[in-house]
């Protein structure tokens, strides 16, 4: 550590001798001067803890030199101390008024002296720390406000995106004719009022449910706050309680900060979650009694606080059979199903379907920069022959690759690509090969399982949705084996 450093200024060898000898045996490191002229080269160049100065020196007197300390920048904070045989009242006014902080009059003890100096030492040091910590306080003043400023832009940002996107998803963003969708928009407009009711949306994959919860969102009094959707599948579960619920600084490993959880960034608005019947079990608990407090308690915390949340939950899975087998807590079943909306899927309901495609085309043509091309009668013949087994998603991937392949112009058969999905073969008996493959899969039970998704993802080229359906077994399932299977 550093020895304080002192500058001494005193025409008279022996006041500079006394004082250094005074001093120095207390741990200082001692520069001494004769002249004020000298002095203030010294305090600019040396930049001294604390300066010692008498008043009457040659050239420049002690106090014309605090003066001078005082008016610039580098020396300004320097403490300085007059020690001075002068002890006329308008002499110590004088030096307290250009700056000093204190006034010793010669002769002196030294004790008082060095107890003066450790103290305007002492005192000085605690100055410097607390214009440090002023200076980083209002640095963080500044950062804050600056993200104050940032936030109020992207604020009113997210007006402007909110009111798009409420024109996007609102009863607007529904197109069709046929009385399934009449009945939706008619069940959306009855629940406009109802803005606290839980509705559970069931139907098909590709049939618009997170459209349905967008549209019951915006058409209500939550539209101006938040829409958070959430997919059960890809919540990690150990995370769950995290993501949901938020936590505090210090709650586990990597908690370096207070974070929301889902429901408080969803606080006032409505909470989407998109599969819902792939919920793990530990979590159908934690959700259902926060449906019924209305309160979440943040993962490390022992403080609990109301949210006013509207869930909103989708599934395409036979919830009643997940009930019966002990896989759905039937409580929070009825919690979340106060109200309930089915989608049907596009077979079901043709007269919808040149209405969307062409809804789909105009959609994509303006984000191209082109105008909106038709369907000729073969195109629309192909596509009321498809049995659509993606449904609306399908068929709006299939209107954006024809507007790409017939370059803006009529779309017609040959630039529309449509799969149909095929029923697999019924399984012949096993063959030999087949056996020996048998034979290789291991007799532990959790193993083969293992094995089995793994030669399932590689036929269906990692496709988990077909391993799936391949399988015969729930997404979810694949999904918690993945890990094992990589």
């Amino acid at each position: 550590m550093n020895r304080p450093r002192i500058l001494i200024a005193d025409d008279t060898a022996a006041s500079l001798s006394l004082l250094s000898h005074v001093l120095e045996p207390q741990g200082y490191e001692i520069l001494a001067v004769s002249s004020g002229k000298d002095a203030l080269k010294l305090a600019e160049r040396a930049q001294p803890d604390l300066i010692l100065l008498d008043v009457m020196m040659p050239g420049h007197d002690g106090f014309h030199v605090c003066r001078t300390l005082k008016a610039e920048d580098s020396t300004r904070n320097i403490p300085v101390i007059f020690i001075t045989s002068r002890n006329d009242t308008a002499s110590i006014l004088n030096g307290f008024r250009v700056g000093a902080v204190d006034y010793i009059v010669k002769p002196y003890q030294s004790e008082e002296v060095v107890t003066r100096v450790a103290t305007h030492l002492k005192i000085s040091g605690l100055t410097r720390e607390l214009q440090q910590r002023n200076a980083e306080l209002e640095a963080e003043v500044a950062r804050r406000v600056e993200a104050e400023r940032t936030r109020d832009k992207a604020t009113q940002r997210l007006s402007t995106l909110a009111s798009r996107e409420a024109q996007r998803w609102g009863l607007e963003g529904f197109v069709g004719n046929s009385a399934h969708t009449k009945r939706i928009l008619a069940d959306i407009e009855r629940l406009r009022q109802f803005a606290k009711t839980s509705v559970m949306i069931t139907g098909e994959s590709g049939t618009g449910k997170e459209l349905v919860a967008r549209a019951l969102h915006h058409h209500s009094p939550r539209a101006e706050a938040s829409f958070i959707p959430v997919n059960c599948v890809a919540v990690p579960s150990e995370l769950l309680e995290s993501l949901f619920f938020g936590h505090v600084k210090g709650a586990f490993t990597g908690a370096t900060s207070d974070r929301k959880g889902y429901f408080e960034l969803a606080d006032g608005g409505s909470l989407f979650l998109d599969e819902i019947g792939d919920m793990p079990a530990a979590l159908q608990a934690k959700l259902l009694r926060v449906l019924e407090d209305g309160e979440i308690t943040p993962v490390g915390s022992t403080k609990s606080h109301r949210v006013d949340v509207r869930v909103l939950s989708a599934t395409n899975a036979d919830l009643s059979a997940k009930i019966l087998s002990g896989d759905f807590r039937q409580d929070l079943y009825y919690r979340l199903a106060r109200f309930t909306i089915e989608t049907a899927p596009l077979r079901e309901r043709p007269e919808d379907l040149p209405l969307l495609a062409g809804h789909f085309l105009k959609v994509f043509a303006a984000e191209m920069g082109m105008a909106a091309p038709s369907l000729d009668e073969s195109a629309l013949s192909s596509l009321n022959r498809h049995s659509f087994p993606g449904n609306v998603r399908e068929l709006k991937n299939v209107m954006e690759r024809a507007l790409i392949l017939s370059g803006g112009k009529t779309i017609k058969r040959e630039h529309l690509q449509l799969f149909e999905i095929t029923t697999p073969a019924p399984v012949a008996a096993p063959s030999a090969t087949s056996r020996t493959q048998l034979d290789n899969v291991p007799m532990n039970l959790e193993a083969a399982e293992h094995t089995l998704i793994q030669r399932a993802l590689e036929q269906t080229g990692g496709n988990v949705t077909e391993a799936a359906r391949l399988l015969n077994v729930n997404r979810s399932r694949i999904y918690r084996r993945m890990p094992a299977t990589r």
